[in-house]
C-alpha cells in the first residue's frame, strides 16, 4: 500500500518570495529522490484557474467580501478533491503556494471577515483536512511591497493599502504562534541565498522526519 505524501505549503505576504522557494523546495526534493508535484491556490486545475483570473483581474466594480471569499472556497474545492489529494494517495509530496492560511489572513485579516465564517467554510470544504506543514516566509510589509512593485504591474490584491498587508502579516503571524509545531517561519527579509539555504534545512527535516 502506497504511503500517503505530504501537503505542504508556502505561505506570507506580496513580494517576500513564495515562487522562489517553492522552486528551492522542489529542488531539494528532487534531490533527496521524492516524488512531488507544485501546485498553487488560487488555481491548480483549469477551472480553478479560470476562477483565480476572476479574482485577481482588476475591475470598476467592487467586488464584495462574500463574493471574494465564495470564490476562494470554489477553487479550493476544485483543487483539492481533484488534484490535491489523489496526488496525495498516490504518494506524492504536494507543494503549494498558499492555502487556507491565506483565506483566514486575506480576507479574514484584511477584509475583515468573521474567522468563523471562513472557518465554516473551511470545515464544509476540507473536513478535517489540513497542510501538513506550513513555511511561512515573513518580511516586514514595507520590503515585500517593493519587491512586489519592482516585478512590475500589480493585481488587485497587490494595490490595497499597507495598512491591509500590516492586518495580513499580523494575521499569519499569530496562526503560526499558535501551532508552532506546524508552521515554520522563515525570516524572507534576509538576502535570498539565506533564504533559500532556510528552506532547504527545513525540507531537508522534513523529509528525514516523514
Amino acid at each position: 500500500m502506497t504511503s500517503r505524501g505530504q501537503f505542504i505549503t508556502f505561505e506570507g505576504t506580496e513580494g517576500v518570495g513564495k515562487s522562489t522557494q517553492l522552486a528551492t523546495a522542489a529542488k531539494t526534493l528532487k534531490r533527496l529522490g521524492v516524488d512531488y508535484i507544485v501546485t498553487r491556490e488560487p488555481g491548480g486545475t483549469p477551472m480553478a484557474e479560470a476562477i483565480r483570473e476572476l479574482l485577481l483581474a482588476p475591475r470598476e466594480e467592487p467586488v464584495n467580501d462574500m463574493t471574494e471569499l465564495l470564490l476562494m472556497f470554489a477553487a479550493r474545492a476544485q483543487h483539492l478533491h481533484t488534484r490535491i489529494l489523489p496526488e496525495l494517495s498516490e504518494g506524492r509530496w504536494v507543494l503549494c503556494d498558499r492555502f487556507t492560511d491565506a483565506t483566514f489572513a486575506y480576507q479574514g485579516g484584511g477584509r475583515g471577515v468573521p474567522a468563523a465564517r471562513i472557518a465554516q467554510l473551511e470545515s464544509m470544504v476540507q473536513g478535517d483536512f489540513r497542510p501538513d506543514q506550513v513555511i511561512l516566509l515573513d518580511a516586514p510589509v514595507e520590503t515585500g511591497m517593493t519587491r512586489a512593485r519592482d516585478r512590475g504591474e500589480l493585481d488587485r490584491f497587490e494595490q490595497e493599502a499597507v495598512a491591509f498587508f500590516e492586518r495580513i502579516r499580523q494575521t499569519y503571524l499569530k496562526r503560526a504562534a499558535a501551532d508552532p509545531a506546524r508552521y515554520h517561519i522563515v525570516d524572507a527579509a534576509q538576502p535570498l541565498e539565506a533564504v533559500s539555504e532556510d528552506v532547504t534545512r527545513l525540507i531537508q527535516c522534513l523529509v528525514r522526519g516523514a
